[in-house]
């Protein structure tokens, strides 16, 4: 199989290739597309990646591109990991909001709806390519904001699924706290792309979620930065992005205190360029683990194979809601453990939503409709619509405001916002 990068200048696509790498047996690839407009850093990823698949005795080969076209053309899958703007516009999205007492967010609140607003018209230009070059091709999203970038693509009738790394990191955080193996963890998963819950953890079948709460609780929610009372109340295991939402104001006050996250990331993907710029270097670097998107090589390509192979397996994905939760559109992006193969994902049957979480998924996806609708037509009108249906914003001024800033801000990236 050939499977095409776009994006594939990213410094996390090594991490990416690690995963062919060692995954081999299950997922036979024969050669690796890595697609960029940036020659230099794709020269580096491409060295960096063919010495890796070499050291591991993986066969195959690394082509790149520069033309999307050319390299996703007879690719079975095509994944897509793209920054519009790089970290200088992620650092706008993530600082531009705290100004206004918002936080400050690549995916989430005003940042996730600038992010939007960059990527859509782009993915959707990306995918009609693959659509006549790749017809058969699954388009496998990694790019954030995952949903509404797969909402996009489901909408024009694309072969599209949403990966996020949210679920496999859990699973194996808890094989880990439980001492099995992860593949005897399955999640009672649910909600929206970076605004889920785990309302289940599945040993083998048998739900040890309130033990995992009982026993490591404190644990847990030093990792997702939450209080443990919230955990033992709720009962659940809220994903990171949560934390956005029931911490807001000590979240933002945190932000507006140390620097942002892309100056951070930025300092990081310097240093690594330098690593992969070594011709000696063969290894994942132990850095790329800080880069974020952790274990997201094993699940791409454990969604390629069964796309690919019709294994029918079981894997958290974003795909359409059609009916499973049924408080939502049918044509909503949910994230919910699905059955995969050769057709695309089918969602399991989903227990009935608590009206806590019921409430904030309804309110969440019905902003998503309204960032899709901005991102795709454009209208500083439909951008104050988003952020005033946003949990995170939701006051006519202020949204009107941030509206405002956020299209000054972005206008090179906003073909109408120059009309």
């Amino acid at each position: 199989m050939k499977i095409a990068v776009v994006g594939g200048g990213s410094t996390y696509t090594p991490e990416l290739i690690d995963g062919f790498a060692r995954l081999r047996d299950e997922l036979p690839v024969t050669e690796v597309a890595l697609v960029d407009p940036d020659e230099g850093r794709l020269a580096l990823i491409a060295g960096m990646s063919r010495r890796m698949l070499a050291r591991a005795g993986q066969p195959a080969r690394v082509t790149t591109w520069t033309d999307v076209a050319a390299g996703v053309a007879g690719a079975g899958a095509v994944l897509l990991q793209l920054r519009i703007g790089g970290q200088a516009a992620r650092n706008v999205d993530e600082t531009l909001p705290l100004e206004c007492g918002c936080v400050g967010q690549e995916t989430t609140g005003a940042g996730g709806l600038a992010k939007a607003l960059r990527t859509v018209p782009v993915v959707l230009d990306i995918a009609a390519k693959v659509r006549e070059h790749a017809p058969d091709a699954w388009i496998v999203d990694f790019t954030n904001p995952v949903g509404i970038v797969t909402k996009a693509l489901l909408a024009e009738g694309h072969r599209a699924i949403g990966l996020c790394n949210v679920a496999i990191g859990f699973q194996r955080r808890f094989a880990q706290r439980l001492g099995v193996d992860p593949g005897r963890i399955s999640l009672g998963h649910v909600g929206l792309n970076h605004l889920t819950w785990e309302r289940a953890v599945l040993l083998d079948g048998v739900d040890v979620l309130p033990r995992l709460i009982e026993e490591h609780g404190d644990g847990i929610a030093a990792e997702i930065g939450l209080p443990a009372w919230v955990l033992r109340h709720l009962g659940v295991v809220p994903s990171y992005y949560l934390r956005f939402f029931y911490e807001h104001d000590a979240v933002v006050a945190e932000q507006r205190a140390k620097p942002s996250r892309a100056a951070e990331v930025k300092a990081m993907e310097d240093a690594l360029l330098e690593i992969y710029a070594d011709p000696a270097e063969d290894t994942k670097p132990e850095l790329l683990g800080k880069r974020g998107g952790a274990y997201y090589s094993e699940a791409a390509v454990a969604l390629i194979a069964s796309l690919a192979g019709d294994r029918g397996d079981v894997q958290v994905v974003n795909t359409l809601n059609n009916g499973t939760l049924p408080f939502l559109d049918d044509d909503a992006v949910i994230e919910v453990p699905a059955t995969v193969g050769a057709g695309g994902a089918t969602p399991l049957p989903v227990p009935a939503v608590e009206p806590l979480f019921r409430g904030l998924i309804g309110n969440v996806s019905a902003y998503e409709t309204l960032a899709l609708a901005a991102a795709r037509h454009g209208g500083a009108d439909r951008v104050r619509d988003a952020l005033l249906a946003h949990p995170l914003i939701g006051q006519a001024t202020l949204a009107a405001g941030l509206a405002d800033r956020l299209i000054a801000a972005n206008r090179d990236y906003l073909p109408w916002a120059a009309r």
